[in-house]
């Protein structure tokens, strides 16, 4: 398996693994599937904004899982503080891909002189909270019944990683 930076040549395999946590989860607080300008477009504004899609491949060029970040929120102050996301193909779950995809969205934010990495984790999603606190990350603060799915109410945590000084000059 190799980590790679995807580009839009992976934006299909993108679509499916968003699509399928979408349609079975609450990683996702959506209820829509994705189409392919929407992920094409997800990838313009990655592109944009100078931020990685970082992505595990398996050794025939399947995209087991992939992850990035992008704004917390828009106002100036926020600017240090980035918000990221990582998804795991249905079929490579448990496998601690999850942990090598989150480990490189630490490096890359540090490396681009981030200060803050923020999580916005639905609170039953177990396997997403410990990946999080074993790498880290630390509990901020529970929003209660804030999202709407799979008719129940949902509860959002906030977990956030304070990143080391980087010595690059990227950002």
């Amino acid at each position: 398996m190799n980590i790679i930076r995807c580009d839009r040549s992976y934006a299909p395999q993108v679509k499916d693994i968003f699509n399928e946590s979408i349609l079975n989860s609450t990683a996702l607080y959506e209820y829509e599937p994705r189409t392919l300008q929407m992920v094409e477009a997800w990838f313009d504004a990655r592109e944009q904004d100078n931020v990685p899609v970082i992505g595990l491949v398996n050794e025939k060029g399947v995209l087991m899982g992939f992850g990035s970040y992008g704004d917390f929120r828009s106002k100036p102050a926020y600017r240090y503080t980035v918000e990221h996301s990582l998804y795991v193909h249905k079929d490579y779950r448990g496998r601690g891909y999850g942990a090598l995809l989150l480990n490189k969205i630490i490096q890359h934010a540090t490396e681009q002189q981030y200060h803050c990495l923020v999580a916005g984790i639905d609170a039953a999603n177990e396997s997403s909270i410990r990946l999080h606190q074993q790498h880290g990350f630390i509990f901020c603060g529970r929003i209660h019944q804030v999202g709407y799915k799979f008719d129940r109410w949902l509860d959002l945590d906030f977990y956030q990683l304070l990143l080391p000084p980087s010595t690059s000059s990227v950002h």
